[in-house]
C-alpha cells in the first residue's frame, strides 16, 4: 500500500487521525523512502471554527490537512451533497489505494460513499457500534458506511459480533480502540499543561462536567428542556461545556431565549466554549463525574475511571456500563438529580472496581490497523 486518504471533519476524527498519523510515521521510519506510505490528510470543514476543530491542529500531533473543503453548516442532505462532489474530485484526481474514514459522521457517510461508487477501497474505523436508533443521524451514516466499505476495523468484539449479526463477515478485525490509544498518550501531557482547573475555579472532584450536542437533545425543545432544568437544579459546581450549535440556538431563537436566561441565572454554573481535547482530558480525570450525550465522552471518562450519566436513551458503547461505570439516564430530571447526589456523596453509588479497559484493546489499536491495511493491501 503505497497512499492512504484520510478524511475527517470533527473533533473527534482529529483525534483518532492523530494516532493513525503517528502509526503511519512510526512505520515510515523502519523504511526506505521509495517504500514508505503517503498519508494524505483531507478536512471536509464539518466543524470549523477555532475551538472544533483548529486547536487540534495545534495541540496534537497532526499535520496540517493537504486538502480542506471549508464545507461548513447546513441540513444533512446539503452538507452531505456538498462533501460527496469535493471529495469524489479528489478520490479520482489523487487515486488512493485506500480511503480511511472515522466514527459515524456526515464526513463518514460522504467519504464512504464517495470512494466505493469510484471504486477506492473504503477502510472504516470504529465500525460495528449501533445504537438501535434510526432516529439518530449518526446511526444512519455508521449502517450506510459499514455496508459500503471494503475493510471494517472494530473498537470492540461486541462490534464484531453486531457486523456478524447483519452478514458482514469478510475484512472484519478487532483492533481495539484508536480513543484509548490517544488517552493514554495525552493523558500525561494533559496533567502537566492544561490550565482548565485554576482558570474555571473549580477544584479535583468538587465539580461536575457536562456537554450536550446532540439532535436528539438540542433539537427537541421538551428534551433540551427537561436538561436545563436538571442543570439548573445541580446545586453543585458544574462545568457546562457549550457546542457552537446549542449555543446558537438558544441565543438567537426565540422560544429557546428562556432556556437561556435560566442557564445564565444559575450562579453554580460555569459555561465556557468547547474546550481544548487536552483540557477535556484533565477535566474529565478530575470530576465527580460528568453528565453527557457524547460517545467520546462516555469512553475518555470510562478510560479515566470517572463515573459518567449519559444524557440519552441508549448507548454505542455498552462496554462502559459494565460495573456502573456508565449509566443512560435521559433527560428527566427525576431520574437524574437522585443519581447525581447519590453519586456526589458516595452513598454506595459509587462503583466498587475500576473500569476494564482490555475491552478496547491494549492502547496500540493505530498500530493493528496500519498492520491490517498493509496485509490486506498485499493479500
Amino acid at each position: 500500500m503505497k497512499k492512504l486518504l484520510s478524511i475527517i471533519g470533527v473533533r473527534p476524527q482529529f483525534v483518532k487521525a492523530a494516532m493513525v498519523c503517528a502509526a503511519v510515521e512510526r512505520f515510515n521510519r523502519q523504511l526506505p523512502e521509495q517504500e514508505r506510505i503517503e498519508h494524505v490528510l483531507l478536512n471536509t470543514g464539518q466543524h470549523y471554527d477555532f475551538e472544533m476543530a483548529d486547536v487540534f491542529f495545534q495541540q496534537l500531533p497532526l499535520p496540517a490537512p493537504d486538502f480542506n473543503l471549508d464545507v461548513g453548516s447546513g441540513t444533512h442532505g446539503a452538507q452531505t451533497a456538498a462533501m460527496l462532489e469535493k471529495i469524489e474530485r479528489i478520490l479520482l484526481l489523487h487515486r488512493p489505494d485506500c480511503a480511511v474514514v472515522y466514527g459515524d459522521t456526515n464526513s463518514t457517510l460522504a467519504a464512504a460513499l464517495a470512494a466505493a461508487k469510484v471504486h477506492v477501497p473504503v477502510a472504516h474505523i470504529e465500525s460495528g457500534l449501533r445504537s438501535f436508533n434510526r432516529h439518530m443521524p449518526e446511526e444512519i451514516n455508521r449502517i450506510v458506511a459499514d455496508h459500503v466499505s471494503t475493510i471494517l476495523l472494530c473498537p470492540t468484539e461486541a462490534a464484531v459480533q453486531q457486523l456478524d449479526r447483519e452478514g458482514i463477515t469478510q475484512n472484519v478485525y478487532f483492533t481495539g480502540d484508536v480513543m484509548l490509544d490517544a488517552v493514554f498518550t495525552f493523558s500525561p501531557l494533559a496533567t502537566i499543561s492544561s490550565n482548565a482547573l485554576p482558570t474555571l475555579g473549580v477544584e479535583p472532584k468538587q465539580y461536575i462536567l457536562t456537554t450536550i450536542h446532540r439532535a436528539e437533545n438540542t433539537d427537541s425543545p421538551h428534551r433540551l428542556q427537561q436538561l436545563v432544568e436538571t442543570l439548573c437544579r445541580l446545586e453543585r459546581p458544574t462545568v457546562f461545556s457549550m457546542h457552537p450549535r446549542l449555543r446558537a440556538k438558544l441565543e438567537h431563537q426565540a422560544e429557546y431565549r428562556e432556556l437561556q436566561e435560566k442557564l445564565v441565572r444559575a450562579p453554580h454554573l460555569k459555561i465556557t466554549p468547547p474546550l481544548s481535547y487536552l483540557d477535556m482530558l484533565h477535566l474529565e480525570a478530575n470530576a465527580r463525574l460528568v453528565m453527557t450525550d457524547s460517545g467520546g465522552v462516555q469512553k475518555e471518562t470510562f478510560f479515566a475511571g470517572t463515573p459518567c450519566l449519559t444524557l440519552r436513551d441508549e448507548t454505542e458503547w455498552s462496554e462502559t456500563l459494565e460495573g456502573g461505570w456508565n449509566r443512560v439516564v435521559g433527560t428527566s430530571p427525576q431520574v437524574i438529580l437522585p443519581l447525581v447526589e447519590s453519586l456526589w456523596s458516595g452513598n454506595g453509588a459509587t462503583p466498587p472496581s475500576k473500569p476494564k479497559l482490555s475491552a478496547f484493546g491494549n492502547g496500540r489499536a493505530a498500530d493493528n490497523i496500519l498492520e491490517i491495511l498493509q496485509r490486506t493491501a498485499h493479500a
